[in-house]
């Protein structure tokens, strides 16, 4: 099947958007946030009065004279100090410890949300999709939303409140011009941030996306280890993930000049400030109109103002990487669910379940159609298989009936009720589907049974593994059922896959199956066992029969020919041989190969794949 890519959105949210979308996560922990907030008021408090405290201390010790005589250590102001010090630590970390939960908590659930929206897709979007890119986009995105919070709720509001407590307290105690020079600065420091960050935001954009498709192109490659060495394409992988390294590499260094830039430009417009500022505290000094320990305080709300300012340079920085971050992971969520429960969608409960295909037409686009006008009837508790060449859309059938896309006209019901108006959760769960290409997880031989009914005991799952006579193969093992049968099960072989795929299949126990092509990566031999597995297994269920090899479903109650998507034959094994026609013709052909060779060919041409 062709694949038509759509790229993902980018860039179509912006950041109040990205913000929006992350407030109803913490409206539910309001005590804790005011709790946060109030820490951080206090913290904010006994930092400010750090300053004040020296001031006292100061002018208590600049005596002279006769008064120098009577001087006595300011004990009580020296422990004030201290234990000022001290709160604003102690608030900083209740306010942190306080807020824990709800950020991480928010990060979490947020996380969970993205990953079940990516499951509720369509296999449309799944099959255009880049993993790699994905699972980094949302790492990504995750790791930002604990950075953001922590960002906004504990470094920039507390800082805007710390400037307004500061220019406060300066127009209160000196003159005006301390408090109209440090909100100059500040404005001229913030509209100099925001300018440069903005220009610069691109190049994040453009490291995120070198970056997903670096890791998508190492993902894409190691998970085809073994074609890349089939065919010696080492080096040509190694050139494929480098180009697209260079491009992560020319936007970081470009990110990183343009830093340097912002930054050098910040230090200029605050330490030209806090120079214009100490002459004007020197100079009131001088004239008396200052005291020594005034001179002191200004110099120390400036420094206090200072360090932080300097770091909120870094985090308006770090909180736009974070937006964009979180822009990709939040775009994933505005991606539309195709295939979804319809309003009050019915639950299917059947045992013997009957299956229509009425006037079936589909597409995946618009100027390639696959089906035409696919009329056909499962009886309960029959078998009916479908066979074609390469192409003919038999996998289709099986794909619309699980209801991975929905049909561009006609209908597909189940004892009289349209597979549309029933809710996926119960249509899916009656249909068991082995697949022609059986991918398991990197997880032991019995976590991918029991991946067909996770409730299942052990007996369960063993006697499964009998009927689908994998239970002599796992006893060998040294490891038994703890075998890990690594990346997509690559430490298997074909066949051992395809008989896990049956078990689990099996254990399900669904009252209708779908054998896509069950027993291709078998031998002859296995085949047979299997295949007697496979009837013992489709007693009492409706059963539906992807096939190449004809041998496998001659003793079906009804074989359907499928050509360029349209019914050409159907009947019996006997009745269609008797035709002397389509499928007379493939058989012939299949028993001379393998009278031959013993090796069973596709005799239209392909591969069978559809």
């Amino acid at each position: 099947m062709r694949v038509f890519r759509t790229e993902l959105p980018s860039g179509t949210r912006n950041d109040w958007k990205t913000l929006k979308s992350l407030l109803p996560y913490l409206k539910e922990y309001p005590a804790r946030i005011a709790l946060a907030v109030a820490f951080l008021v206090l913290a904010k408090l006994a930092n400010v009065s750090v300053p004040l405290a020296l001031k006292t201390i100061v002018d208590r010790l600049d005596v002279s004279g006769a008064e120098a005589m009577l001087l006595t250590l300011p004990l009580a102001l020296l422990i004030a100090y201290g234990v000022l010090r001290f709160s604003t630590i102690l608030f900083q970390e209740l306010r942190n410890a306080v807020f824990a939960k709800a950020s991480q908590q928010s990060t979490r659930r947020i996380a969970l949300k993205v990953f079940e929206h990516l499951h509720q897709l369509s296999l449309r979007f799944h099959l255009d999709r880049q993993t790699g890119g994905i699972s980094r986009d949302i790492e990504r995105g995750s790791r930002s939303i604990a950075q953001l919070l922590n960002f906004l709720v504990f470094s920039i509001v507390p800082t805007i409140f710390e400037v307004v407590v500061v220019c406060a307290i300066l127009f209160y105690n000196f003159n005006a011009w301390f408090a109209i020079v440090t909100l100059i600065t500040l404005s001229i420091y913030f509209a100099y941030t925001y300018k440069v960050t903005e220009w610069r935001i691109k190049f994040r954009v453009e490291m995120n996306q070198a970056d997903s498709t670096a890791n998508s192109t190492a993902v894409d490659s190691l998970i085809n280890y073994e074609t890349v060495k089939y065919f010696g394409n080492e080096s040509f992988e190694s050139k494929r993930y480098d180009r697209n390294m260079h491009k992560w590499e020319t936007a970081s260094i470009k990110s990183q000049v343009s830093l340097a830039l912002l930054n050098c430009g910040q230090g200029v417009i605050i330490g030209t400030g806090l120079t214009i500022l100490m002459i004007m505290a020197a100079r009131g000094v001088v004239s008396g109109v200052m005291t020594l320990g005034d001179f002191v305080m200004v110099n120390a709300f400036l420094i206090q103002l200072y360090i932080p300012l300097n770091f909120l340079g870094t985090i308006f920085r770090e909180v736009k990487h974070s937006l964009t971050d979180m822009d990709k992971m939040f775009s994933l969520l505005d991606e539309k669910t195709e295939i979804k429960n319809r309003p009050n969608a019915i639950t299917l409960v059947t045992q013997y379940p009957e299956i229509r295909f009425n006037k079936v037409c589909f597409h995946y686009n618009l100027d390639r159609r696959i089906l035409f006008d696919l009329d056909f009837t499962v009886p309960p508790g029959s078998k009916v298989a479908v066979v074609g060449s390469s192409g003919s859309g038999k996998s289709t059938i099986a794909r619309l009936l699980y209801r991975f896309f929905d049909v561009s006209s006609g209908s597909i019901t189940i004892n009289g009720h349209d597979i549309r108006d029933l809710t996926l959760q119960s249509l899916r769960t009656s249909i068991g589907v082995v697949p022609q290409d059986t991918v398991l997880f990197n997880e032991t031989i019995e976590y991918n049974i029991r991946y067909g009914r996770p409730d299942a005991t052990d007996d369960e799952v063993h006697n499964a593994a009998r009927l689908a006579h994998l239970d002599r193969f796992i006893e060998s093992l040294p490891a038994k059922y703890e075998t890990l049968v690594g990346e997509r099960g690559l430490k298997l072989s074909g066949g051992e896959k395809q008989r896990i795929a049956i078990a689990r299949t099996v254990l399900k126990n669904p009252p209708i199956l779908i054998l896509d092509e069950a027993t291709s990566q078998l031998d002859s031999k296995s085949e047979r066992a299997i295949q007697s597995a496979l009837n013992e297994i489709s007693e009492n269920r409706t059963s539906l029969v992807i096939a190449h090899r004809l041998s496998t479903v001659i003793d079906s109650d009804q074989i359907m020919v499928l050509d360029h998507g349209r019914i050409v034959e159907r009947g019996t094994h006997w009745e269609l041989l008797a035709k002397q026609a389509y499928y007379a013709g493939m058989w012939e052909l299949q028993q001379e190969a393998r009278a031959q060779s013993g090796i069973e060919i596709d005799p239209i041409g392909g591969v069978a794949v559809s």
